[in-house]
């Protein structure tokens, strides 16, 4: 396992769909207690679970516990102050994407506009 300090290279995450919490622990240096604490502090991070309430990350999920592994141990954050700021980055992203979808359905409205014109 890696420690807190140490900023050493993490592996690269494999192409797979789903990862057990275990593979998780060895990706992102943090171990499998860590991982379901973490679940508790973070609503971002929700595992599938499926049979004996056997959890099964996604990508998505790894990317998130590598965000706040370096949150955490690297930048000195709390657990509040990381859920903080990952609720802000999630905040940008959705109006950042709201955004794009009005500039899209303008575009289309404009050139519906410009049809019935004619």
């Amino acid at each position: 396992m890696l420690e807190p300090g140490n900023s050493s290279e993490l592996p690269a995450i494999p192409g797979k769909r789903y990862f057990t919490i275990g593979e998780v622990s060895e990706l992102c240096g943090v171990k499998p207690h860590v991982l379901r604490y973490w679940e508790q502090e973070f609503p971002q991070l929700k595992p599938v679970k499926r049979r004996g309430n056997r959890r099964y990350y996604q990508r998505r999920d790894v990317l998130i516990i590598r965000q706040i592994r370096s949150l955490l141990y690297e930048e000195g954050f709390t657990i509040g102050g990381a859920r903080q700021r990952l609720t802000g980055e999630e905040a940008r992203e959705d109006l950042n994407q709201s955004q794009q979808i009005v500039k899209q359905i303008r575009m289309e409205l404009e050139e519906i506009l410009k049809i019935l014109r004619r």
